[in-house]
Parts: structure tokens; C-alpha cells; sequence
């Protein structure tokens, strides 16, 4: 593009494929870079204002027509693709950046968030918008799946160290290097040469597994409802997040704060829980162990109402598996092998393939009733029902 396509570009003003900036301000630029080459592309102009005003650039070109193209090398989670190009004007340079919609194995990340162009504004995607997004690059989530904006340092090689333990395995004899253990482990993959954490090693061992563009939403959004739907008052909320066993902990302990009522037979108090205890845990140890990590921006949700209790998970039952095939406690066919296994070593789960007849045999133990499993292969979501009454 040269500069009279450029000066139409700034006489037609703001829109969803043209931004301004009046200086080289890297954490603005990197932002509009971007949400245009995750988006459709666009064209970034620098020394002009807000209003459309030429103003320019001041100082030396080549030096900053070298840190801007350092940036667009090194400044993002990715080498961006673009064409930079500049114009001198009496009061500076003006510079703009031609960046067309990137492709790789994930989108263009800055300051470690994800950008998007919406009409004039350059803003973090909704949820929905950046599973639609990952899916776009082809980017699929497992378990064995490196996260590239991860380091072995966002690993708690204490947690690491103390699952090996609980294991019986003797970590006093000469072992080997950290990094062989957390490969063969499957904690660590690499990716263009260099070793990540997957996405089980972030949930199991991870410091602060939440904060990666892919893992955001990986976690338990706990609800109470004063009635029987969603539209009803909220009464009280918590987002269980942290590493697998954190989360269905924490979710855990939420339910039975939240549902214990109190009760009298004459003069003597008895303490009535939500639900038994057994159940709660071994629908969130499945929602949590048993989702499905590909859709991006979705998360398992504990649902208290009037008169049932909701556990969802996203994603449809794995491998073809049915629903009579789970409530007869049928032969477990896991999606995250290796999840699965570590939550069975740490003992929330008690044998593969008997999760919903626990949760059967504690409900009917405490009300009469039986849970009730619904599929929605369509939207893909899995949830758990318990009725409150007896």
C-alpha cells in the first residue's frame, strides 16, 4: 500500500480494519496488531491522532521503524506477519503496518491475552468468541496438549514431588533430572523445541492454572438460585478454581456451607446438608476430570436451585459411551486418560466406572431419589440432576 491509498485510509477515519495511534506506544500497538491479524486483517497507522489529524511520528525513523519491527518479531506469543512501511512529513514520519489475518497453531496473543477487532474497538473476545477463534487457528485442546505460553516454571514442583509420594514411589535414591520426570510423566511435551506444560500438567501441578489464554474458563462456577430457574435471585456464588483437586475441593466445601440448614427434633439440633456429600464430590470429580478441554470458554458449573441440584460438564459423553451405558456402571471409556488416573491416585475417585452409581446409592440412601443423567450432544454439555426433596 503506498501513501496515497494510505491518506484515503485516514480521510475515511476509524473502522473495523484501520486504527490510529499518534506514537509508538509498543502495548497499544502489539494490542492492534493483534486483533487484526486474529480478526480480518487490518491497517495500522502510526502518527496520526484520534481526530484524523497528521501529526507524524517524531525522533529518528530507522530507529523506530527498528523497534517496531523488533516487536512484530518478538513482541507477541508469535512472529507476526506484516508489511512495514513509512512517509517523512515536514513535523516527523508517519508509519503504518499491514497485517493480514495470521494463521498458526493459536491465536495472536499480547501482554498474554488474547485481541480481537470489534468494529472501531480493539477488545479482550467473549468467551463463545474466542472458542470460535481457537477453532479457526485448528487449534484442539487434550490433555497432552502442549500450552506454549507456559514454562516448566509454572509448575509446583513441591505438588509434582508430593503426588510421587503419595504414589509410594521413594524419592530418596538418586532420581532422575526434574525435567525427564515431569516428560515421562506427561507434564511436559515440547513444541518447536522447547518443553511446555500440557494441559493435564497445568490442572494437576500447575501454580496458577487459570491464567493462559486456553485455560481460563477450565474451572467450577458455583451458583445458588433463590427459585427454580436461572432467573431467579442469586443468592450466593464462588468460582472454584486452582488445579483439578482445588477445584472440586473448594466446590465441595462450597455446597456444604451453603446447604447446611439447620434442623430441631425437641431441644436438640440436627444439621441437614444440601446433599450427601459422596455425591456432590463424585459429580465434580467427573465434571472436572471427564469434560471435554476442546471447548474453549466454557465451564463446569455446580447449580444450586429451590428443589435440585445441577452439576454440568461441557462436552458430550466420550467415545460414543451412552447413557444407559453409565447409569448399568458400564466399562469407562475416559476422554482424559491421564486426569483421570491422577485423580484416582489422589484419591477422589474411588474405582473408574462406578461414578454414577456412588452418586445412586448416596442419594437414594438420603432421600429416595436417583440422580438423573442428561446428555445434550447437540450443545454438548453432560449434566448431573439431584432432586433436594425427599
Amino acid at each position: 500500500m503506498d501513501w496515497p491509498e494510505v491518506r484515503q485510509r485516514i480521510a475515511q477515519g476509524e473502522d473495523a480494519h484501520t486504527e490510529f495511534k499518534r506514537a509508538l506506544e509498543l502495548r497499544l500497538v502489539g494490542r492492534a496488531v493483534c486483533a487484526f491479524g486474529n480478526t480480518d486483517g487490518g491497517l495500522l497507522i502510526l502518527g496520526v491522532d484520534d481526530a484524523g489529524q497528521v501529526v507524524g511520528v517524531r525522533g529518528d525513523a530507522v530507529n523506530v521503524r527498528e523497534r517496531l519491527a523488533n516487536f512484530l518479531r518478538n513482541g507477541c506469543n508469535a512472529p507476526v506477519r506484516a508489511r512495514c512501511q513509512q512517509h517523512d512529513i515536514p513535523d516527523g514520519t508517519v508509519f503504518w503496518v499491514e497485517v493480514p489475518r495470521q494463521r498458526g497453531l493459536e491465536p495472536l496473543r499480547c501482554d498474554g491475552r488474547v485481541w480481537v477487532r470489534r468494529d472501531r474497538n480493539t477488545t479482550e473476545p467473549s468467551p463463545s468468541e474466542l472458542q470460535e477463534l481457537f477453532n479457526a487457528f485448528g487449534y484442539v485442546l487434550t490433555e497432552e496438549q502442549a500450552v506454549t505460553a507456559a514454562t516448566v516454571d509454572d509448575i509446583d514442583v513441591r505438588r509434582f514431588h508430593a503426588h510421587l509420594a503419595r504414589q509410594g514411589l521413594d524419592l530418596t535414591d538418586p532420581q532422575p533430572a526434574l525435567e525427564d520426570d515431569l516428560r515421562n510423566l506427561g507434564v511436559l511435551a515440547e513444541f518447536d523445541g522447547r518443553w511446555h506444560p500440557t494441559l493435564f500438567g497445568l490442572l494437576a501441578f500447575g501454580k496458577q492454572p487459570q491464567t493462559f489464554a486456553q485455560t481460563t474458563s477450565f474451572w467450577i462456577d458455583c451458583v445458588a438460585y433463590a427459585g427454580s430457574d436461572q432467573a431467579a435471585e442469586v443468592v450466593g456464588s464462588k468460582e472454584a478454581t486452582g488445579r483439578l483437586s482445588e477445584q472440586v475441593a473448594n466446590a465441595t466445601g462450597w455446597a456444604r456451607a451453603f446447604g447446611q440448614r439447620e434442623e430441631y427434633d425437641d431441644i436438640v439440633r440436627r444439621d441437614t446438608p444440601l446433599l450427601p456429600v459422596a455425591a456432590i464430590r463424585e459429580a465434580l470429580v467427573n465434571a472436572v476430570t471427564h469434560r471435554d478441554y476442546a471447548i474453549i470458554g466454557a465451564k463446569a458449573q455446580l447449580e444450586v436451585f429451590a428443589d435440585r441440584v445441577e452439576v454440568t460438564s461441557p462436552g458430550a459423553l466420550p467415545n460414543h459411551l451412552s447413557v444407559d451405558a453409565v447409569r448399568r456402571g458400564g466399562r469407562t471409556r475416559t476422554r482424559n486418560e491421564q486426569m483421570a488416573n491422577f485423580m484416582l491416585a489422589e484419591g477422589f475417585m474411588e474405582k473408574r466406572g462406578r461414578g454414577y452409581l456412588v452418586m445412586r446409592q448416596a442419594m437414594r440412601e438420603f432421600n429416595g431419589t436417583e440422580p438423573e443423567l442428561v446428555e445434550d450432544a447437540t450443545s454438548r454439555f453432560v449434566t448431573v440432576r439431584f432432586l433436594r426433596g425427599g
